[in-house]
């Protein structure tokens, strides 16, 4: 298509004569427009030129118009065909549909919906992009405002929503300019929330929290399974490890047909980690309490995060005996850490309906995350943000997860929740930190005896028992990550750095790992 019009477009019809005033119209609004009377000519004529649009007549003298759109479609099915018809039988409709018609007008056609189709068509991107552009340049400019301001965390779920649907958005209108305006504002915002967690975060763990602390990890289970076990039969509580904001509204968007959904927003604890994030969801318990009334249940360390997570079920039982709730048959349980095992799940999962209460981890989204980092074609695959929710979407659309929710929403008086116990963010700097030999190994979070790091980069833990924490020894101490940075040791330093830059990780303080979607799922 030259810079000089909107599109080259090919009417085929034996009465062409009679559209002269509509073909007019097109090139007085920019479209170049090429004629045939008859389908062997439109062949011919369409296999020796690049057309972006085709309106064909269905009833010509020869070659029928159907006949016509299937010998098109074979050699190029890119290109749109808009079928123009007398006939509104039914029949018609479907075989061109069937056919691969892209849209159909009814004769006789009138310059308004000859415009319709060509800005459908040939304009819908560039018309959806300005609107993008011209609404995104108005909200950044009330989102800077805002960060000025004293912000509550209901105004950061407010302004990460926005970030969020601005991205997903972005994804559907590549090129356009402002990719890099709005990572600039993520980073702006990622500092801000540092900062408004840093200063705010202690005060959410004490008994008397402000009303406008956030609901967090371990409120999770009071706020929605207590009481949909009491409500409804079969209560199903999915937890998907390491579900970013982004990718819950991958998910949302394919359950939509199937369930009414209700979306609430809580904060991860932190470290947003695994292990203390998730046992504290499954628990009701802050780390520092599992530790204190459940020594057996937490280990103590750095090692990887399956091994921390042994005890997801007895800490859920003893929440349930904790609430007094008598379960009419034990909870069901399942981790799912591979395919093979989640696909037998999935040809389970109705039986699970007998169970009062069922939990679900799904551990796949984390191990994409962490797979990236290791694997070079997925990160090939995965280059960048955008790439990462296509790559999501596409496990989903392939999962067992998506089986199981699919084949549970067709039984009745059952509830589905879906959570997460934290998120990920791409890390792109490097942060130096000091420890010794027994120091905890993660990129996003540390403790250990004097763990260090500089406050510009770190949120400083000095008293774990003030932040929820497990008092280790007497010397431990927290680093918390701040905004998109990792930390490296001294040793080594350019190589590590190099190594884990452009990863997903979590553990730290970020919007992405921190403000994450509580869904609650009916069937329709």
């Amino acid at each position: 298509m030259s810079s000089n019009n909107k599109g080259h477009i090919l009417w085929v019809d034996d009465e062409i004569d009679l559209l002269r005033p509509h073909i007019i119209l097109l090139e007085q609004r920019g479209y170049e427009v090429s004629t045939a009377t008859n389908g062997e000519d439109a062949i011919e004529m369409f296999g020796n030129n690049n057309y972006n649009l085709v309106f064909l007549d269905e009833t010509m003298v020869g070659l029928s118009g159907l006949d016509t759109l299937s010998r098109m479609k074979d050699h190029d099915n890119s290109v749109p065909v808009v079928m123009v018809t007398k006939n509104e039988a039914e029949t018609v409709m479907e075989e061109a549909i069937g056919r691969k018609i892209d849209d159909y007008l009814t004769k006789p056609v009138n310059p308004a919906q000859i415009l319709a189709a060509c800005k459908k068509f040939l304009e819908s991107e560039k018309i959806a992009g300005q609107r993008f552009t011209q609404d995104y340049l108005q909200g950044f400019n009330e989102v800077s405002r805002r960060l000025f301001e004293p912000l509550t965390w209901k105004d950061w779920v407010e302004i990460y929503d926005k970030l969020v649907s601005w991205s997903m958005e972005l994804d559907r209108h590549p090129g356009i300019g402002l990719e890099e305006t709005l990572a600039n504002q993520w980073r702006e915002c990622n500092a801000e929330f540092s900062k408004f967690v840093e200063d705010n975060y202690a005060s959410w763990m004490k008994p008397e929290r402000d009303e406008d602390a956030p609901m967090l990890s371990p409120h999770i289970v009071d706020k929605y399974v207590v009481p949909s076990v009491r409500e409804v039969e079969s209560t199903f509580f999915f937890v998907i490890d390491c579900m970013r904001l982004d990718q819950w509204r991958i998910i949302e968007e394919a359950l939509r047909p199937l369930y009414n959904i209700k979306v609430d927003y809580y904060s991860s604890i932190l470290p947003t980690s695994t292990p203390y994030a998730r046992n504290s969801i499954f628990a009701g318990l802050y780390p520092k309490d599992i530790q204190k009334h459940y020594p057996q249940y937490w280990i103590d360390g750095s090692g990887d995060d399956h091994s921390q997570n042994k005890y997801e079920k007895e800490l859920l039982q003893k929440l349930m005996e904790r609430r007094r709730l008598k379960l009419r048959n034990d909870i069901k349980y399942v981790k799912i850490i591979d395919t093979d095992f989640g696909k037998k799940i999935e040809h389970e999962v109705l039986n699970y309906t007998r169970n009062q209460l069922s939990a679900i981890v799904v551990n796949v989204v984390d191990m994409i995350a962490h797979s990236r980092s290791d694997h070079p074609i997925l990160r090939e695959i995965a280059p960048d943000e955008p790439a990462y929710r296509s790559l999501t979407n596409s496990w989903f659309k392939h999962s067992s997860l998506h089986g199981m929710l699919t084949a549970l929403s067709t039984q009745k008086n059952i509830r589905i929740i879906v959570t997460t116990d934290h998120g990920a963010v791409r890390c792109m700097r490097g942060a130096k930190a000091y420890g010794d030999r027994d120091t905890s190994t993660c990129l996003r979070f540390k403790f250990g005896r004097n763990v260090k790091a500089d406050n510009r980069n770190a949120m400083f833990i000095r008293k774990p028992e003030d932040y929820n924490l497990p008092q280790h020894n007497v010397t431990t101490n927290y680093i918390i990550a701040k905004e998109d940075y990792y930390f490296v040791y001294p040793t080594d330093y350019n190589h590590y750095l190099s190594q884990y830059r452009d990863s997903f990780q979590h553990g730290g303080i970020s919007l992405e790992e921190m403000i994450l979607p509580v869904a609650i799922l009916d069937p329709k």
